[in-house]
């Protein structure tokens, strides 16, 4: 089996309206390169997995994975990013409101050197105002919390070497603090502008109750993650042994 150069993984639950249209996007914008497509779906009770596999049939770029039963966004990220083949990974969610189309932009920064991680930074947020301060209140108390300045770990639209995503904890939750994870291993990062769009197709899955409080409950774990992480850089060939060497 091939090794593209760049595979996308967007987690899906409950999406069916919005496969079609958020398909047709990815395939325009990385025409012209090498590239698959994981769509994860996470246990859906509708017909989600119907349509991406009529998607895989008819182009097979695309590939559906499907979990036995719903596991939440952090576990379909992971078992996509287990699954890619690409030597970039790049990661956007299903519901259609980020764009398909900053991609290209993230993958080239990211092979100019720019950064290990390209992650995108929404300028103007097209949700609901709880939304909007849930996710802000949401994001500084994670900077707060672990030392971090990424002014928007919450964006699911990111590019990024395949290694970077080796070393990810998987603990439910873990897709809101991935920024945060990556740069604690070692990796750099960058933020870039994109795009958000209103949703316009299916039903938002989070809300005040598993956005908000779960995201600060969790800030705490990685606040121990991080006071515990374990670094290491292996000596180098010409390196003295030892004290007596």
């Amino acid at each position: 089996m091939s090794t593209p150069d760049f595979s996308l993984i967007i987690p899906l639950y409950n999406e069916e309206e919005s496969v079609a249209a958020l398909a047709a996007e990815v395939e325009s914008a990385l025409a012209g390169l090498d590239w698959e497509c994981l769509w994860v779906d996470d246990g859906s009770r509708d017909g989600t997995a119907g349509c991406v596999r009529r998607l895989a049939t008819a182009q097979p770029r695309h590939r559906l994975l499907r979990l036995a039963r719903n596991c939440g966004q952090s576990a379909a990220l992971l078992a996509g990013l287990d699954e890619a083949r690409g030597r970039l990974l790049g990661t956007l969610d299903g519901d259609g409101q980020n764009d398909p189309a900053d991609l290209p932009r993230m993958i080239a920064l990211q092979r100019a050197g720019g950064a290990d991680l390209v992650n995108g930074r929404r300028a103007v947020r097209r949700d609901s105002w709880l939304r909007r301060v849930s996710s802000r209140v949401a994001n500084s108390w994670r900077n707060a919390l672990t030392g971090e300045s990424v002014a928007d770990v919450g964006c699911a639209i990111r590019v990024f070497r395949r290694e970077c995503a080796r070393h990810l904890p998987p603990f439910k939750g873990m897709h809101r603090f991935l920024p945060t994870l990556i740069r604690l291993d070692g990796w750099s990062l960058v933020e870039l502008e994109v795009a958000h769009r209103p949703r316009q197709r299916g039903v938002s899955k989070y809300g005040v109750g598993n956005r908000l409080w779960v995201g600060i409950l969790d800030t705490f774990g990685v606040m121990w993650l991080k006071r515990r992480h374990a670094h290491y850089q292996l000596a180098t060939e010409d390196a003295p042994d030892g004290p007596n060497s």
